[in-house]
């Protein structure tokens, strides 16, 4: 009786985020094959969990109180994100905290669902809440193109800069760091590893996406100065473990066969100093070749 239970609970689930998914809005644009694969979830350290997809990084930190979950994912990733969270042996019922890295739909797109589901409350970052409660429209690049829309969903707290997320025994710091989104934030966190404390930094987005107008954005005017702002802030963090909001910036792939054997494999400070001076330089290229074409059009 038990599992016949269990099944139709998990059917009615399903069935629950298909109505919410296909409730009207437009399709989600351009998804890599990575970003709907599903990975196995496991323990980082501590109370820290990785339950996302082999491309689109979402993160469980549990409490007696409950749980806090970053990044919804795509609306078709929920019913995984589930499975990862009830895998490790949580309730998804149990999530009361939902927080996003930034207002794109590879990263919120599944947030109504999840809301609608567990009855979390939703934080976020000034900057990107009038971006997630319109459901995409007002962001400064794909606020357009209604193939990077999602279902809008209302924020239950607005952030800033420094803030603290605190549930049970958890507590987050958010930071902001924008300039990938107006709102792009980078989550930290201290925890008890074994019998120290260990900083974990979990990085939004310091990458210009193809497109980006950082020389005369009427749109985002202060983007140059936002992403010089993010590499500051970035640059100043203590790290220990290194994550972030896509599995590609931490070598998810690569690194988690050899945690499988022991290796405290996330536990990279280097990769980290290595990744944000990539980003940076990525950055500087493309405002250089950006201010010449203007120039060149002078």
């Amino acid at each position: 009786m038990k599992r016949r239970t269990t099944i139709i609970v998990s059917i009615a689930f399903s069935i629950i985020v298909t109505l919410i998914v296909v409730a009207g809005h437009v399709p989600t644009g351009y998804v890599q094959n990575d970003w709907t694969e599903p990975f196995p979830a496991f323990g980082i350290a501590g109370n820290l969990y990785y339950v996302g997809s082999r491309g689109l990084a979402s993160y469980l930190i549990t409490t007696p109180e409950g749980h806090i979950l970053i990044n919804s994912g795509l609306e078709a990733n929920v019913p995984m994100i589930r499975r990862s969270v009830e895998s490790l042996g949580f309730k998804f019922s149990d999530i009361k905290i939902l927080l996003i890295s930034h207002a794109h739909y590879d990263h919120c797109a599944g947030s109504a669902a999840i809301k609608q589901l567990t009855g979390a409350k939703y934080m976020v970052m000034e900057g990107d809440v009038d971006v997630v409660e319109s459901g995409g429209k007002s962001d400064f690049q794909y606020g357009n193109d209604p193939t990077q829309l999602y279902p809008a969903t209302k924020v239950d707290r607005v952030l800033h800069d420094g803030d603290k997320v605190k549930l049970g025994d958890a507590t987050l710091t958010a930071r902001l760091t924008p300039g990938h989104t107006k709102g792009c934030t980078t989550w930290t966190m201290r925890m008890t590893d074994v019998s120290h404390l260990s900083d974990v930094v979990i990085v939004g987005s310091p990458n210009v996406n193809p497109g980006y107008k950082l020389v005369g954005n009427t749109a985002y005017p202060r983007i140059t100065e936002d992403f010089e702002k993010t590499f500051r802030v970035l640059k100043s963090l203590p790290v220990d473990y290194f994550l972030g909001a896509h599995g590609s910036y931490f070598d998810l792939e690569s690194k988690y066969p050899r945690f499988k054997l022991g290796e405290a494999a996330f536990w990279d400070p280097t990769g980290y100093k290595n990744f944000v001076e990539d980003r940076e330089q990525a950055f500087r290229m493309e405002l250089t070749k950006q201010k010449g074409a203007v120039k060149v059009a002078d």
